[in-house]
């Protein structure tokens, strides 16, 4: 029987988030003794310990609504980063914040400028407000600032800049986004999602931060999920304008963080040496995993994140699965617009040696499993 209550236009225009098997599933399915995520950009190192220890000695009164306000997160985050606290906007992850800001200020027919490939929940949103995504292809993996640039129109409201971008993990250099930043029009929100920023070690990054006193339209995106190893609490907060920040609050969920998250994230905050700690190991196990595809002749995308997108040369589907039967899950690159890669998340040690010895092998019998 056909159902007779219709769905919102702008919702048929979007596809559903497909979910990957359990790691259980899979290791029921390949008769594994082991097997090791590496598809979703997670920290494997975890959260800090100092996480862990509190809630293991303090616990928490989780009969109670949280701070709708979040209050002691904000001084924390606005101590840390020296802005005030009244630019602070928290979400339930940055995806979150993404939304609020097409709720907020897109307008059915509105155009929202965005790469190809990059983070999907852009589209996401901006289509289920019945706005227009407008998108410009990559160029070697990286924004097309230019193109985005051209693509400017009366109608354009929104320009996402995911920077380093995802799946890629491409960034655009200083200078070049600087100047992207100060031709946009100021009636057009720039947002810039950093949500991988703690991971980049090279000199030629614009931490846009400090640019948000001369760029009233500049809203930059931070997360917990990522280097701070809070991905299952989900919490991320965007940095804007006050008035921006404001209408924001007027859309979101009163109780939108939850307690356990709000706790986490001051204490994760906190504990700066175990995120230069992690920053190193993922820099190290990034050289490593580009000196063997090297050695292997494959090519890979410059990543300055904690993921690497490589280029097998063969079918990703083909070579995701021959992972899988070898205990590694790697995203295939099929869905993400480059269907010869596998995106791996870079992993500890013997994560890494593991995934390059696996890769040899599917590589030598050219995706045969």
């Amino acid at each position: 029987m056909t159902l007779k209550i219709k769905t919102r236009e702008a919702v048929t225009h979007i596809a559903p988030y497909v979910l990957g098997k359990t790691l259980l599933d899979l290791q029921k399915e390949h008769n594994l003794s082991s097997i090791r995520k590496l598809s979703e950009n997670e920290n494997i190192y975890g959260c800090s310990p100092k996480v862990k220890q509190w809630f293991k000695e303090n616990g928490t009164d989780l009969f109670l609504y949280p701070d709708g306000a979040a209050v002691d997160l904000s001084h924390k985050v606005s101590a840390f980063l020296g802005v005030p606290k009244e630019q602070l906007v928290f979400g339930n992850g940055s995806d979150e914040v993404i939304r609020l800001l097409t709720r907020a200020y897109l307008s059915v027919g509105d155009e929202a400028i965005m790469a190809d490939v990059t983070f999907p929940r852009y589209q996401t949103n901006v289509l289920l407000e019945g706005g227009t995504p407008v998108i410009v292809p990559l160029v070697d993996g990286t924004h097309d600032l230019q193109g985005m640039q051209e693509h400017i129109t009366p109608n354009t409201k929104l320009i996402f800049v995911c920077n380093p971008n995802n799946p890629t993990g491409t960034i655009v250099g200083k200078k070049e986004l600087l100047q992207f930043i100060e031709t946009v029009p100021p009636d057009i929100l720039v947002v810039v999602d950093e949500a991988y920023m703690e991971y980049v070690t090279t000199d030629d990054y614009l931490e846009t931060l400090p640019l948000l006193p001369a760029f009233e339209n500049l809203i930059v995106l931070r997360t917990f999920s990522k280097i701070y190893g809070l991905a299952g609490l989900r919490v991320g907060f965007g940095v804007m304008n006050e008035e921006i920040a404001e209408q924001l609050r007027k859309v979101k969920d009163v109780f939108n963080v939850n307690t356990v998250a709000q706790k986490s994230a001051i204490i994760a905050l906190e504990d700066q040496a175990f995120i230069r700690e992690c920053t190193h190991k993922n820099e190290q196990g990034r050289l490593y995993l580009e000196r063997e595809f090297d050695r292997m002749g494959i090519s890979y995308f410059p990543s300055q994140s904690n993921f690497i997108m490589v280029d097998t040369g063969l079918n990703g589907d083909t070579v995701s699965y021959g992972l899988v039967k070898r205990g590694l899950v790697v995203r295939s690159g099929t869905l993400l617009g480059y269907p010869t890669t596998v995106r791996v998340t870079i992993g500890t040690e013997e994560d890494n040696k593991r995934f390059v010895e696996a890769m040899k092998d599917i590589l030598q019998n050219r995706g045969v499993n």
